[in-house]
């Protein structure tokens, strides 16, 4: 599992702050996804200027250097520098300099999950960074883009950008703090409110209500299915499912998340009553695109897990504190988990859910997913 921070860390962060904080990230993703620079401002005056890896080109690098003054580097993960051999740092970002100077073929050959040897007319410097400095920040909203986890950064140097603010609103640029793209998940997860709800029979649950969350920022919606009356002064059978477009809309072989989906439903009705909580974290948490890259890498032999560490990702980036919050507004504090997990057990703990009990939740598999099943028990933890 990720050797990176605890995952289920909250840190905190003034609640008067929350509305700039979100909304800053989210204007930096939107830029980042576009292929434009963000500067990233960290502690201690450090600031870079940074565009994501599959955005770059050669004109781009050139820009990026003029403007920051400074020759750039690539920061990927200590995953994907582990899978091109060229340092395996435990749960660290490492920046990248080349000679011959960063061009965009070697930024998509050191990015590009389909490779897996550093080029070899590239010599390489490869340098570890600080846990909580501005290239591990870049990484960090890369992951938020739902991106590749691969990020061209600069140094700012520029004897004009004492002030930093200033100098960002004279190039056009959006500034961010890298703090706030650290604690961007959590404090949006923290800021989750109802925005509606409405009666959706089901065909195999008619009593059933929809009740969908949104943070502050306006981003990401998350679901509870409420099937029944659950009665909050009892543990209520609970499922913590994360969306999946190829398997539940498309009925995908791959997974057996469709299987696991519909096989909820019917057994939180049988039950009586419960709630589904449907959350926005396709692939994992690495998003739907990386997920389809994930795909044509365990079609060449990778396992499911291993294709996500090939990307430069954790095994699984997914966060809790969304099922959490979610949990809480509804007026649950004790819950009966369908799971095969353990991890979301002690997640949901860690968040302050008491989880009663566990309750498995497996299904046969078939030709396409036996594989996918088996990696899951053996690599994953899962007790299938």
């Amino acid at each position: 599992m990720s050797e990176s921070p605890n995952r289920f860390e909250l840190l905190s962060i003034p609640a008067s702050r929350q509305p700039v904080s979100l909304l800053s990230v989210d204007r930096a993703v939107s830029d980042l996804r576009r292929g434009l620079f963000v500067v990233i401002q960290g502690a201690g005056g450090s600031a870079v200027l940074a565009q994501a890896a599959e955005g770059a080109s050669d004109d781009s690098l050139d820009q990026l250097a003029r403007t920051a003054g400074s020759s750039p580097t690539l920061s990927i993960t200590g995953r994907r520098a582990a899978v091109l051999d060229l340092a395996r740092p435990v749960g660290k970002v490492v920046t990248l300099s080349t000679t011959p100077p960063l061009s965009a073929a070697g930024v998509y050959e050191l990015s590009d999950p389909l490779v897996d040897q550093a080029p070899s007319a590239l010599s390489i410097d490869v340098e570890e960074t600080e846990t909580y400095d501005c290239e591990n920040a870049a990484v960090s909203l890369a992951k938020i883009a739902r991106l590749l986890p691969a990020v061209v950064t600069a140094a700012i140097t520029d004897n004009e950008a004492e002030d930093l603010a200033a100098w960002a609103a004279r190039h056009d640029l959006l500034l961010v703090d890298a703090g706030d793209i650290f604690q961007y998940e959590n404090v949006a997860a923290r800021t989750l409110r109802k925005v509606s709800e409405a009666r959706v029979p089901l065909s195999d649950a008619e009593q059933t209500r929809i009740i969908a969350f949104r943070p502050l920022d306006g981003g990401l919606e998350h679901l509870a299915i409420m099937i029944g009356e659950p009665d909050p002064a009892k543990p209520v059978l609970v499922r913590l499912h994360s969306e999946c477009f190829t398997g539940d809309l498309l009925g995908s072989l791959r997974c057996d998340c469709g299987d696991q989906l519909r096989g909820a439903i019917d057994e939180i009705s049988a039950e009586g009553s419960g709630v589904l909580l449907y959350l926005a974290q396709e692939g994992r948490g690495i998003g739907l695109v990386n997920k389809l890259r994930a795909y044509e890498l365990q079609d060449r032999g990778f396992d499911t897990l291993d294709a996500n560490e090939q990307l430069g990702f954790d095994a699984d980036e997914r966060v809790y504190f969304p099922a959490a919050r979610m949990l809480r507004q509804l007026g649950f504090s004790a819950i009966r988990l369908l799971t095969n997990n353990p991890d979301k057990v002690e997640a949901l703990g860690l968040c302050g859910v008491t989880v009663v009990e566990r309750v498995a939740h497996t299904f046969p598999a078939n030709k396409h997913n036996e594989m996918y099943l088996q990696t899951k028990k053996a690599k994953g933890g899962h007790l299938i």
